[in-house]
């Protein structure tokens, strides 16, 4: 449990919000992320975690799925309609995988099975948090990429299709603008995970094909349309 003073430096300036109605749970993850260097605050329901959002310059969330007066789904919701700035990690003991697709759907970054090793939790921040820090810097520096017909306003994080605005969830807004600041280029599986889900992504590769194919269905209108090309035996490429 914990980490060495490197590691612990890592979570300087960044604020982090549980949401968790377990107490003893709660307490534990707070422990832990305070001993790595974290400022946190803990709530217990979902009103009251959504009016620390709404109070405070809150980094990322870890939120229980299961928890009293707005369940964590509806607070996901709610907390996207106010930002896709804040990194969101859900929390939940059930195993289904329409929870965890209707989760990141919402815009869920990241999500966990109870029960799980702290390590594995502070692996997730630490990944999700130091893509947070390399978007922001690149959006400081870029203001719309345009690639065919979609124009990428990396300020806002909006992506548009024409004139039509083409809902992205935070994880698939990573992918098209990692594949966009890199387009004619042929880029491997593994380099994708590791550019946009990090280097300590746990997962298996097959989650960027997943997302690729999401990504496919809402920025194309037809068959003929090819923005995102496979580039057998390599991965994935953009043209321009």
């Amino acid at each position: 449990m914990g980490g060495d003073a490197c590691i612990r430096g890592e979570g300087m300036n960044h604020h982090i919000l549980i949401i968790e109605d377990d107490e003893k749970i709660a307490r534990v993850i707070q422990l832990e992320l305070e001993y790595e260097g974290y400022e946190v605050s803990v709530a217990h329901t979902g009103r009251e975690g959504l009016s620390i959002v709404e109070q405070k310059e809150i980094d990322l969330v870890i939120l229980d799925v299961m928890i009293p007066e707005l369940n964590g789904m509806e607070v996901l919701r709610r907390i996207r309609h106010m930002s896709n700035e804040i990194v969101v990690i859900m929390l939940t003991a059930r195993s289904s995988v329409y929870d965890k697709v209707n989760g990141l759907d919402l815009g869920a970054n990241d999500y966990m099975t109870k029960p799980f090793e702290i390590e594995e939790l502070l692996a997730r921040i630490r990944v999700n948090l130091r893509f947070k820090h390399k978007s922001e810097l690149s959006q400081a520096g870029l203001n719309i990429l345009h690639c065919h017909s979609i124009a990428i306003h990396t300020n806002t994080r909006e992506v548009y299709k024409g004139e039509r605005n083409i809902e992205l969830t935070p994880r698939e807004y990573d992918l098209l603008l990692y594949l966009v600041t890199n387009k004619n280029r042929a880029l491997e599986r593994e380099q994708i995970l590791n550019q946009v889900w990090g280097f300590d992504y746990y997962g298996d590769t097959n989650v960027v094909d997943v997302y690729i194919r999401y990504l496919r269905k809402k920025l194309t209108d037809s068959k003929e349309e090819q923005l995102i090309h496979t580039v057998r035996g390599v991965g994935y490429m953009i043209k321009d």
